[in-house]
């Protein structure tokens, strides 16, 4: 998942306007340049204190800009409205990509504070700039002479772009429903706001606590277990079992326990249903509130007003794409789950196989048939190796490589940065942090404390790139080992970082990962095809302790086992992008009970009760938090790309074909600076196939 929160990336919704003035002091970091090495941000200066100054000065700076384009005496040109209007906000710019960005991987009860506070006055800020009538006559002045002006193809772009993103944001709603409009968006990025901070809480709010370890667990999950528990002095010499995916899945594939599994197994599928940390209100209000914002911006449900900036265009055309896979992962889900039901009627004549026994007779059913033991899987891909065979792909493909300066700022001890090279030329900074914590939110993803682009001055401005995830951590003198899901996870991410280190690019707003969300998971999906291609895999999984390269028998069994679960992995993952569509193509305001619907709507598509989906809608942040509304179908459009690109290297005899690479880089360094689509047919020289991803996946 990519998360953007550089200004220009946000919303209009997410922005603000705050129009008094600031105590500005020289202590405040965001008001000098850093004079750290690349204008880093100087992390270890920056105290909570600082934030809301720096907003407030950077809104009242950006709005100086925007009364600077619209009083202009001058006739509206490309040069003193459309570009002035890019470069604007610049302070604003910086101070939210440091914010945001940390507010995720460094929370604190005072950074929700902030959070809390800003929200609004952002989303003030961007209506104004978004409803300013008289920006929005000199853009469309410049828009509609476009013909005649000679642009270039970025400019072009840049201004369809603009007007484009104006529109959207509200220029052509009447002034009487402007007032709605923006309470509309006050409301709604405020509610998307409580609800991350609900499910972190939540999350971390439940330990499962045992005084001895259920049969079962390997002696590496019981170590992480009593590690967590010995980082609290209330549950020291016990063992702590958490709901973040490093602690809870393992459980759940390894606790002979059933008792144990269903207790951790609600545990997290009850989080923020009900109770301190609700979401099902917000959920029903914000669905709804989403409808009529659409319904003031023409159309007739969010679905349609978000798809009609995608490639998919409209809501029929992403059922249509889910159904075509949907059919025959629910029909395998069901193969699947008969051979679950035999195995636990073995060892319990009367037991019915239940959603928190799919993982466990899953993992067993995995290793009898593949021989395929975690524990055997797990030294051959530390994390360390899995990095280098991440950055080793890059470097053959792309020629960049990647070396670590631990003396550039960080915000974390526990993040890594890295210089990215090609040549000997640095071209982006890449952060990589890995491993949980109280402060960070759950998952993976890819974000930018800076994107790249050329300044005024025509001065190229290097991307600095953050990956998060998180793994297990290293334990004792056993370094961080993942399971081939988790070494596919890192280098799906790597792959966003990719996207945003590659960009070369004008114009801020089109580089880098600033493309429609159902293509922006095309460069980080395809870089999982490389992850699991049994020649890439032998050069880079070496067993921690002996340095012995994978036996080709282990991933011939690694290969053999892709298609294994793939009924219940795309039937889970298409069932939750159902559930997103169908609650954002609502066409009339009504009552919504989140489990209610839910459940009605799994029910309608015949999902069986023994599979849930992959997020339960309390707890489904990429719909209702990270900018995936109507947008969670992304990752299985994109699938049907990624698979169709990597079959071109597969077809060509070669994985790293030097042609076919260049035309790739092309695609990533171009950003939106040409339709994607464009792009894609410029690489691969005919229109994707979903054949390459139903055989991939065993479903055909």
């Amino acid at each position: 998942m990519t998360r953007n929160n550089s200004l220009l990336a946000l919303s209009f919704a997410a922005m603000t306007l705050l129009a008094t003035g600031c105590k500005k002091t020289v202590e405040n970091p965001f008001f000098n340049e850093w004079g750290t090495p690349y204008e880093i941000p100087d992390f270890a200066k920056i105290k909570t204190e600082h934030y809301m100054p720096a907003f407030e000065e950077g809104m009242k700076r950006q709005m100086q800009e925007i009364d600077a384009i619209v009083n202009n005496p001058e006739a509206p040109t490309f040069a003193n409205t459309i570009e002035a209007y890019e470069y604007s906000g610049e302070l604003l710019g910086t101070v939210s990509g440091v914010f945001f960005n940390l507010s995720e991987c460094e929370n604190s009860p005072e950074m929700e504070a902030i959070a809390e506070e800003v929200t609004p006055l952002l989303s003030a800020h961007g209506d104004n700039i978004a409803l300013n009538a008289k920006l929005f006559e000199r853009i469309k002045a410049v828009y509609d002479q476009r013909e005649s002006l000679g642009l270039t193809g970025e400019q072009a772009r840049l201004l369809e772009e603009t007007y484009k993103g104006f529109v959207r944001s509200g220029a052509n709603v009447p002034q009487e429903q402007q007032a709605r409009f923006r309470e509309l968006n006050e409301q709604i990025a405020s509610l998307t706001l409580r609800f991350a901070q609900n499910v972190l809480k939540a999350t971390n709010d439940y330990k499962l606590v045992l005084d001895t370890a259920p049969a079962g667990l390997t002696p590496d999950q019981v170590a992480a277990a009593r590690e967590a528990a010995d980082a609290d002095e209330s549950t020291r010499g016990k063992l702590v079992f958490q709901l973040n995916m490093p602690s809870w899945e393992p459980f759940m594939q390894n606790c002979q326990d059933r008792d144990l599994r269903k207790q951790m197994w609600d545990a997290y599928t009850t989080r923020c249903n009900g109770g301190q940390f609700d979401n099902t209100k917000i959920i029903d209000t914000l669905t709804n509130l989403r409808l009529e914002r659409a319904n003031i911006l023409g159309f007739p449900t969010h679905a349609d007003y978000v798809l009609d900036d995608c490639l998919a265009k409209t809501p029929q055309n992403v059922y249509d794409c889910l159904m075509q896979i949907w059919t025959p992962a629910l029909a395998k889900a069901k193969k699947e789950c008969a051979e679950y039901q035999k195995m636990i009627k073995a060892d319990d004549p009367t037991a019915k196989l239940e959603p928190w026994d799919w993982r466990y007779y899953s993992e067993k059913l995995r290793k009898e048939k593949y021989e395929l033991e975690d524990s055997v899987v797990r030294p051959y891909f530390s994390l360390d190796n899995v990095r280098e065979g991440a950055f080793a792909t890059a470097n053959k493909l792309y020629g960049i490589t990647f070396r670590e300066n631990d003396q550039l700022p960080t915000y974390n001890k526990e993040a890594h940065s890295y210089e990215v090279l090609d040549g000997d030329q640095v071209i982006g900074i890449l952060y990589m942090d890995f491993f949980p914590r109280a402060s960070k939110r759950s998952g993976a993803w890819m974000t930018e404390f800076r994107g790249q682009r050329v300044n005024q001055k025509g001065e190229n401005v290097i991307p600095i790139i953050q990956v998060v995830c998180n793994f297990t951590k290293p334990s004792g003198d056993k370094p961080s080992l993942l399971n081939f899901d988790e070494s596919e996870t890192l280098f799906h991410e790597f792959g966003h970082a990719l996207h945003g280190l590659l960009s070369k690019c004008h114009y801020p707003s089109l580089a880098g990962t600033n493309v429609p969300r159902d293509f922006v998971e095309l460069p980080s999906q395809v870089m999982e095809n490389w992850c699991r291609h049994p020649q890439v895999m032998k050069t880079y999984a070496k067993h921690y302790q002996t340095g012995e390269a994978i036996p080709d028998a282990l991933i011939e069994k690694i290969a053999a086992a892709q298609t294994y679960g793939q009924g219940f992995i795309n039937t889970e993952l298409l069932a939750a992008s159902l559930l997103d569509m169908d609650y954002h193509s609502i066409t009339a305001k009504q009552s919504i009970d989140a489990n209610a619907f839910e459940q009605e709507h799994l029910n309608k598509i015949g999902l069986i009760p023994e599979i849930i989906s992959r997020y339960k809608s309390p707890y489904f942040q990429h719909i209702f938090t990270t900018g995936y509304d109507a947008g969670y179908y992304s990752y299985t459009w994109t699938a049907i790309l990624d698979h169709d690109a990597f079959a071109a290297f597969v077809e060509s005899g070669d994985l790293f074909n030097p042609e076919l690479a260049k035309k790739f880089r092309h695609l990533l360094e171009s950003g939106n600076t040409v339709e994607p689509m464009e792009l894609y047919l410029q690489f691969r020289g005919k229109e994707p196939s979903v054949q390459p991803l139903l055989k991939d996946r065993g479903l055909i």
